[in-house]
């Protein structure tokens, strides 16, 4: 019950987000127009993007069960498919490289995958609310998970990996020029960052995709996908271009699934290939 209340102030909460919000609803729907162009008539774009704000209010008023999830009430929140991929890179005894997304409720999935199996470290980029970083990276870390802030992060990367263990990257963001490589991404060319492929090519290690989608009944769907098999051609700079498309690819295909569970309201073709490139502070 509790969840079916949840979801109805979520329907008026996002509705009334979605219409007073004018900035982000604009980004929104450009993004829509430039992944899916006549694929999608106006009217389902405009479906579509207010179905995202409403999903993205449950998204935030699910926050609050984060702080109660544990391996006993896990069943109640979350279902798992695809274990037999996990279980097969696992049995390789290496480091692993989870390759997800902003999709469906990513906080909710990190959480219990680390409940499901054992606790990974999260490469990630601070929120810009101090107060706001400090807590999400509380109920983050509930499952003994650990993050790790994206700038330089690389030897810290390369040792947690060294030692067995697992790290995540949310790879479907806007990049910087200098961190990515520009790719398809539906229809369009995006910047994307080139760090998961490099390290993938470098380390031998094996790639495992990871999902989730909020399902009908309000429970989110966990899936995992079989292991990435990369493409090696011999230059490192053609394969990581290569790779990093096969990885939008990948996501592409569960984004078109579920187009309303995605994180549409993030800028995600800002950076340009013909725009000037200031270089990197520092």
């Amino acid at each position: 019950m509790a969840r079916f209340f949840r979801w109805k102030l979520a329907q008026l909460l996002g509705t009334l987000w979605f219409r007073l919000d004018a900035r982000h609803r604009e980004i929104t729907r450009n993004n829509l127009r430039m992944a899916f162009g006549p694929e999608l008539t106006e009217a389902q774009r405009e479906t579509i993007s207010r179905n995202t704000f409403i999903h993205l209010a449950c998204v935030l008023l699910e926050l609050p069960s984060l702080l109660k999830l544990n391996r006993s009430n896990l069943p109640q929140y979350i279902e798992f498919s695809g274990l037999e991929h996990v279980f097969a890179v696992k049995a390789k005894r290496k480091g692993i490289l989870v390759m997800s997304s902003h999709f469906g409720n990513w906080e909710v999935m990190a959480l219990a995958v680390s409940l499901r199996f054992e606790p990974f470290n999260v490469v990630v980029r601070p929120l810009d609310n101090p107060l706001l970083d400090r807590w999400i990276d509380r109920v983050r870390s509930r499952g003994g998970n650990r993050t790790i802030p994206k700038s330089n992060s690389a030897m810290s990367i390369l040792r947690l990996l060294r030692q067995g263990e697992v790290v995540a990257f949310l790879i479907d963001q806007n990049a910087d020029w200098y961190e990515g490589v520009f790719v398809p991404f539906f229809r369009e060319i995006a910047c994307t960052n080139k760090a998961l492929a490099t390290l993938a090519l470098r380390t031998g290690l094996p790639i495992l995709p990871a999902h989730n989608y909020r399902r009908p009944d309000g429970r989110y769907q966990v899936v995992f996908h079989p292991e990435v098999q990369l493409i090696r051609s011999g230059s490192l700079l053609a394969d990581i271009e290569e790779n990093t498309a096969l990885f939008n690819r990948i996501i592409e295909g569960y984004v078109r699934d579920h187009p309303d569970q995605y994180f549409w309201l993030h800028q995600r073709w800002k950076t340009r290939p013909w725009q000037p490139w200031p270089r990197p502070e520092g």
